[in-house]
């Protein structure tokens, strides 16, 4: 059995700039959403990580190797590419990210929550903070 902790952080808090991420720490799942101020966002961050993980985890997609794409991803990103590093087909774990956000909508509609709304809100969010989405 996996333990996990969910939590949401002050963006600048991140690892990198992100909304969501996942790292394993003694064991121990850890589920960071940034603090969007918007409780719904903040499940559907963490829905969507906790899926990804998962499926990285069964198919043997490490942490490490995530982490390392996408670093370089935001590091080399064009100026104007406002996608995320797990839409890109490069992505070591393109397949759990899609399926993820898959999940995400889904949880999205139930909640009552518009996604363009709830994609425009979040990329104003990370442009408030010199970050892209």
């Amino acid at each position: 059995m996996i333990s996990i902790i969910c939590h949401t952080t002050a963006h600048e808090n991140q690892r990198y700039p992100t909304l969501g991420d996942w790292f394993e720490q003694e064991g121990t799942l850890q589920i960071r959403a940034s603090r969007v101020n918007n409780h719904d966002y903040e499940a559907l961050i963490f829905l969507h990580e906790l899926v990804e993980s998962l499926l990285c985890r069964k198919r043997g997609i490490s942490e490490a190797d995530v982490d390392a794409f996408d670093t370089n991803f935001e590091n080399t990103r064009p100026s104007g590419d406002e996608s995320e590093p797990g839409d890109s087909t490069k992505a070591p774990y393109y397949k759990e990210h899609q399926f993820a956000t898959c999940v995400e909508r889904l949880m999205a509609h139930e909640l009552g929550v518009d996604w363009n709304d709830y994609e425009r809100d979040l990329n104003k969010f990370l442009e408030e903070r010199e970050v892209r989405l």
